[in-house]
């Protein structure tokens, strides 16, 4: 039976807000595991403010280890803590979880490569004022690296955009949900179209304001 879209627009509209839902919850729980971690990785690296090769091997280790597994496998491998940590392993709620641990590692690897564009001499002009590793990450290094950070944190989020489509293959919810049950599963060509539309816009709005944001700060 073909879907009726003058009666489907509110399915539609709810997919929508489930898929922005889910990519805002998982981008900051992501934002506040990954930040950390990128700062770790750059400061316990060699010639690091708080150089620490120990330290450093296992964080970069275990970077490296979630960014090689495929989201769609990660998803699967999960379910057993996706069950523990929301008591379910279907819906918007359960898609949560594996989208963290899929963004988190990868905006610790954007937010170390960010850092590492600062200058130097900057670094070391503060050194030589005295002021702390502390003072240095808060004060030099994440003012001067912001609008870097901006940017990359903007691409983190349509990458989290295009997983949150694929946890539709596991019932997650959202647009890509709806885009394989009833546009793949059923189908529906019509309704297809509408989610790739829908999540096409999702995307340029979140690249148009990460270069808007990204611009305004490089220009204090």
């Amino acid at each position: 039976m073909q879907v009726e879209l003058a009666t489907f627009w509110p399915k539609i509209l709810e997919a929508t807000q489930e898929t922005v839902v889910m990519v805002g919850i998982a981008l900051l729980f992501a934002v506040v595991i990954g930040l950390p971690l990128g700062i770790s990785l750059v400061v316990t690296r060699k010639n690091g403010l708080l150089e620490n090769g120990p330290l450093f091997t296992v964080l970069n280790g275990v970077v490296n280890f979630f960014r090689s597994i495929p989201f769609i496998i990660l998803l699967v491998a999960i379910l057993p803590i996706t069950r523990f940590i929301v008591g379910t392993s279907i819906g918007t709620a359960a898609a949560v979880v594996p989208l963290v641990f899929f963004s988190a590692p990868y905006i610790a690897r954007l937010v170390e490569s960010s850092l590492l564009e600062v200058n130097p001499g900057v670094v070391e002009a503060a050194e030589s004022m005295g002021a702390t590793p502390w003072q240095i990450i808060l004060r030099v290094f994440l003012p001067e690296a912001l609008s870097s950070l901006v940017l990359n944190i903007t691409i983190a989020t349509i990458g989290l955009v295009g997983a949150s489509a694929m946890a539709g293959f596991v019932g997650g919810g959202g647009l890509g949900d709806l885009a394989i049950a009833y546009g793949y599963q059923r189908f529906e060509t019509n309704v297809m179209i509408i989610t790739v539309i829908l999540l096409v816009i999702i995307v340029q709005t979140v690249q148009t304001l990460g270069n808007y944001v990204s611009k305004a700060v490089r220009r204090r």
